[in-house]
């Protein structure tokens, strides 16, 4: 009897969501700000952290269950879901509420970290190939060396100690 109720749970929960993202992006702000830690480098580690635990849960949860490509496709998913809907909702509401003003982005080194991305991307299909696309022990500490030398590489990029050759 409570599904016509549907449309309301899911804009409601989405509304939570949305609340409890923008507290925890300030609470992240103040606690770097007190420590002296930079914006960039708490998004990156973090926030970036504090994202992905709900993605982990849900992953261990189902491929416990011997769903393993659901597992997969649920965190591919939530990372389009967020890229697609997550940053420009956001950005639409804001430029709405500011005449259509355009949002400034800056960020040293944001070309050479999108291609960084890119190369992360290749080297973890490739890390998946090598091992036969099978989830193991290797696998794990590939991925969690790749993820490293991505935050160092980011974090260097962020400081301005490697410089981009090219500014957007």
């Amino acid at each position: 009897s409570s599904r016509k109720f549907f449309p309301i749970t899911f804009f409601g929960s989405i509304t939570w969501i949305a609340v409890f993202s923008y507290l925890m992006v300030w609470w992240a702000h103040q606690v770097g700000e007190t420590i002296g830690i930079s914006e960039e480098i708490m998004g990156l580690t973090i926030l970036a952290a504090g994202t992905s635990i709900p993605d982990l849960i849900t992953s261990v949860i189902v491929a416990r269950k011997g769903l393993g490509d659901m597992a997969v496709s649920s965190s591919v998913g939530s990372n389009i879901f967020d890229i697609t809907v997550g940053l420009p909702l956001p950005w639409l509401l804001y430029t709405v509420i500011h005449r259509f003003q355009p949002v400034a982005v800056s960020s040293n080194g944001l070309f050479c970290a999108i291609v960084l991305l890119f190369i992360m991307l290749l080297f973890v299909i490739l890390s998946i190939a090598l091992c036969k696309w099978r989830m193991n022990k290797v696998l794990g500490f590939i991925m969690f060396g790749l993820y490293f030398v991505f935050l160092v590489v980011s974090v260097l990029l962020e400081d301005r100690i490697l410089v981009c050759p090219v500014s957007i």
